[in-house]
């Protein structure tokens, strides 16, 4: 292009082209996937007030809890509790809306930027708008310890006076 000078900036996640004129516009292109894929955490690393897992987790059982008809504003609501876990452990995952209809006994699910949510003193696993459920892509091989559920754990919040 004549009178645009270009220069290169590589980064492992994307290459950018900035304009000599004006270095607040940008054209960025990505290239394929350059981005890593996501680390997968370990189930039993899960904690009160994390945030940011990324699981690969079977699905041991579900059960809607809470499902209501559209109100005047046209909404439905699905609540399910859903068993997951992992060859560690189990939580309690709590899914709403389209996170139900993935969440069926035996599939294998993947979970993006989970967090942990305290409710009555138990860690329950859930996702927001920010994360993401979806179905694994190939079935988790390995087999669900049932005995360590991390749901049962009470926490209770202390504080310390120094």
């Amino acid at each position: 292009m004549k009178g645009f000078v270009f220069s290169v900036i590589k980064s492992p996640l994307r290459f950018a082209f900035f304009s000599a004129r004006n270095p607040l516009v940008a054209a960025v292109v990505l290239l394929g996937s350059s981005s890593p894929l996501p680390r997968v955490h370990p189930f039993i690393q899960l904690r009160p007030g994390t945030h940011g897992h990324n699981l690969l987790l079977k699905v041991v059982d579900s059960k809607m809890v809470l499902q209501r008809g559209g109100g005047p504003q046209g909404r439905h609501m699905r609540i399910a509790e859903c068993l997951v876990g992992d060859e560690t452990g189990i939580i309690v995952f709590t899914a709403r809306n389209d996170q139900v209809d993935v969440m069926k006994p035996g599939a294998s699910v993947d979970l993006r930027n989970a967090k942990i949510d305290m409710f009555k003193g138990s860690m329950r696993l859930a996702v927001d708008k920010w994360g993401i459920v979806k179905a694994a892509e190939s079935p988790a091989d390995f087999t669900v310890k049932e005995d360590n559920n991390m749901s049962l754990i009470e926490f209770e919040l202390v504080t310390v006076v120094e």
